[in-house]
């Protein structure tokens, strides 16, 4: 399941998840991101074994990573967003830090949850 979570959070650059599953998300996520910044072929193994995306790696390594180069650690950021309606479960949050600095497309918002508007034809 962390697997997918990390996966998703690295092709999104932030999803919406329960606040337990992303203090667990942030265990993962950020050892994986220390050791995507020193770019070994052990080192891609290594997230490999954890992580088993393997666009999601290559995204690690050659997108996010360097924008962390010089940064020690702490590279995502949780934001609690309250309570589920049906089940009370606590909401959070779970960004990269500094996501507007990757050299990719615009992060994909994941909390529209509106379908794309159809044109209708007469």
């Amino acid at each position: 399941m962390m697997s997918n979570l990390a996966s998703s959070l690295i092709e999104h650059k932030r999803i919406k998840t329960t606040h337990q599953k992303a203090l667990e998300l942030r265990k993962f996520i950020e050892p994986m991101v220390t050791k995507a910044k020193n770019h070994t072929v052990h080192n891609r193994r290594e997230v490999l074994k954890k992580i088993h995306n393997d666009d999601a790696v290559k995204t690690l390594f050659d997108v996010i990573a360097p924008s962390y180069s010089d940064r020690p650690g702490g590279y995502t950021r949780i934001i609690k967003l309250g309570s589920r309606v049906n089940d009370a479960a606590k909401i959070s949050l779970i960004e990269f830090v500094d996501k507007f600095n990757f050299n990719t497309e615009e992060v994909v918002d994941v909390t529209e949850d509106s379908p794309p508007e159809e044109e209708v034809k007469e």
